[in-house]
């Protein structure tokens, strides 16, 4: 197949690569996840905390104060939410004394403590947040706007992939905020004596599968930004 007709094969038929691309290694990455957390769900922690109970502890040995730990409806809905300082555990985590119950109640909780001690990466993200909240509202639209006007308009195109580029940024910022949340989470795990040797490892898995959930977004989003990039860049000429 020659470039020029590479090219365009990729420009009639790139969305449909990479959205089937993602939506597979995304179910690949999803499916031992949602495996792993109920796996170690069934594994009861040494010290019989729940996950309520590990989340104000780890609070407390940071030093925060606070900060509340409340349930949330919901499987995987954990969340913590700096502007009403909050930890949300979904119902599963709340109540459950299990290493997996654990793993996130301290991950969330990690995120208090990025919060408290001012970490960079996650200060930035809260700055993206408002910017990202209009763009992931309105991108879709100015972007189809600009495909379908790119010959007369083609400023709309370039707006809609600078949207689209800090939602990727925003992804990106992502990694380093939950990777460090989950080193905090499993020193803490470790050094206050929540988890054993043998389900140390198990929280340690569980939190490493759900790493990998963010690593695919961000790339996702990064193949999708370069797609309509080079959409761009082709018609320009």
């Amino acid at each position: 197949m020659e470039a020029s007709s590479l090219g365009m094969f990729f420009y009639r038929y790139g969305y449909w690569i990479i959205f089937i691309g993602i939506a597979l290694v995304s179910w690949l990455v999803q499916a031992p996840l949602q495996s792993k957390f109920k796996k170690y769900a069934q594994v009861l922690l040494p010290s019989g905390l729940t996950g309520r109970e590990v989340a104000e502890k780890m609070l407390r040995d940071s030093g925060i104060y606070d900060v509340k730990v409340i349930s949330t409806a919901g499987h995987l809905t954990d969340h913590y939410n700096p502007t009403d300082k909050t930890v949300n555990l979904s119902e599963s985590v709340y109540n459950s004394r299990s290493v997996a119950a654990a793993a996130v109640a301290a991950h969330e909780c990690g995120h208090a403590v990025q919060h408290a001690r001012a970490y960079a990466p996650l200060q930035m993200r809260s700055m993206l947040v408002p910017i990202v909240s209009f763009s992931s509202r309105w991108v879709t639209w100015i972007l189809l706007g600009g495909m379908l006007l790119l010959n007369v308009f083609p400023q709309l195109m370039l707006a809609g992939i600078v949207l689209f580029a800090l939602t990727t940024l925003f992804s990106f910022i992502t990694l380093p905020v939950e990777i460090d949340a989950s080193r905090r989470a499993l020193v803490w795990l470790d050094e206050a004596g929540i988890t054993s040797r043998e389900t140390h490892d198990g929280a340690k898995d569980a939190l490493k599968s759900a790493a990998y959930t963010y690593v695919v977004a961000a790339l996702g989003s990064l193949a999708t930004l370069i797609y309509y990039i080079l959409i761009f860049m082709g018609r320009r000429d």
